[in-house]
C-alpha cells in the first residue's frame, strides 16, 4: 500500500495504482466512466505532488540565495568595495565561490523545470476534468444522469475535484 496526501492506494501486479475503492463502489457509473474518474485522480495527485515539490524547492532556492547573497556582500563585497577587479579575482580565484554561485544558479534552474512540469501536469489535469464536465450528459445518461451529482459530491469530497463547473 502506498500512503499518498491521505489516500490510500494499492498498487497492482505492473507497479500502477489500482482503482480507488472510492471509484469502485460508485453505482452509478459504468466502468469507463470509472476509469476516467481514476485517471483524473491520478492526475490530480501528480500535480498536487509537483506542486509541493516546486514550492519546497524554491523556497530552498530563495533561503540558499539569499545566503551566498549575505556571505558575499559580508565577506567579499564590503571588504573590497574600493575595488571592481579585486571583487572579481576573489570570486574567481577561490573555487568554493564559484561553486556556490552556480550550485545558486543550478537551483533556480532545478525550479524552473519542475515549474513546468508542475504546469503541463495542471494542464492535463484541467483538460480532462474539462472534458469530463463536458461529456457528463454521454457518461450519464437517462436514469444515471439524476444521480450523477452523487459522483460529483463523492469526487469534491474526497479528492477534491469539482465536476460541476469547467472554470478551476
Amino acid at each position: 500500500m502506498v500512503y499518498l496526501f491521505g489516500l490510500v492506494h494499492t498498487m497492482n501486479l505492473k507497479g500502477g495504482v489500482a482503482m480507488e475503492s472510492t471509484i469502485l463502489s460508485l453505482k452509478q457509473t459504468d466502468q469507463a466512466t470509472k476509469q476516467m474518474l481514476q485517471n483524473l485522480v491520478n492526475r490530480k495527485i501528480k500535480f498536487d505532488r509537483l506542486k509541493q515539490q516546486h514550492i519546497l524547492l524554491l523556497t530552498i532556492s530563495v533561503f540558499y540565495s539569499f545566503g551566498c547573497l549575505y556571505f558575499l556582500y559580508y565577506r567579499i563585497l564590503e571588504p573590497y568595495s574600493y575595488s571592481f577587479s579585486e571583487i572579481f579575482s576573489i570570486l574567481v580565484g577561490d573555487n568554493t565561490h564559484l561553486l556556490f554561485i552556480f550550485l545558486a544558479i543550478g537551483l533556480f534552474g532545478a525550479t524552473k523545470v519542475l515549474y513546468d512540469k508542475k504546469e503541463k501536469a495542471e494542464k492535463e489535469y484541467h483538460e480532462l476534468r474539462c472534458e469530463i464536465v463536458d461529456r457528463s450528459k454521454d457518461l450519464w445518461k437517462n436514469d444515471a444522469w439524476a444521480s450523477r451529482y452523487i459522483v460529483f459530491e463523492i469526487m469534491k469530497a474526497k479528492f477534491n475535484i469539482n465536476l460541476y463547473h469547467e472554470s478551476k
